[in-house]
């Protein structure tokens, strides 16, 4: 049979701060641009979480959308949605909050929720319209 992927795509808006303390404020600065703003910064995030599997045969279905959509919103949205991504997020703490690692976090909360016979296969994360990540579990 074959193997399908499915994407729902989800939104939030958070805000953080890229900062390393081992390095000077202006060695941060040089890094990390505008990101390093000690006030932070904000984003409107998209997510697209990719997920893959054989169809059902009954109902052609890789996976209930709508499960789904609330897995995603119980383990992702709920936490990031307007928040602090450095101050608030208890699964955030002590990682820099990079698109890179926040796509990593996500995957590790949102793979062990899915149904028998269905795998996480991408999250796409984008920051602003020029930059996103994307992480296949690797």
């Amino acid at each position: 049979m074959a193997i399908l992927y499915l994407t729902r795509k989800e939104h939030f808006n958070a805000a953080h701060q890229l900062w390393d303390n081992r390095l000077s404020e202006s060695e941060n600065f040089e890094l990390f641009g505008k990101c390093a703003n000690p006030h932070f910064h904000g984003h409107n995030f998209d997510l697209y979480v990719c997920v893959k599997g054989e169809p059902n045969p009954h109902t052609g279905l890789v996976m209930d959308l709508k499960k789904l959509k609330v897995i995603i919103q119980q383990e992702v949205i709920e936490h990031l949605d307007h928040q602090n991504l450095n101050l608030d997020v208890s699964w955030l703490k002590g990682k820099m909050p990079s698109i890179e690692n926040i796509s990593v976090e996500i995957w590790n909360r949102i793979a062990p929720h899915l149904p028998e016979g269905v795998l996480l296969h991408k999250i796409t994360l984008w920051e602003t319209q020029n930059n996103f990540v994307e992480y296949l579990g690797e």
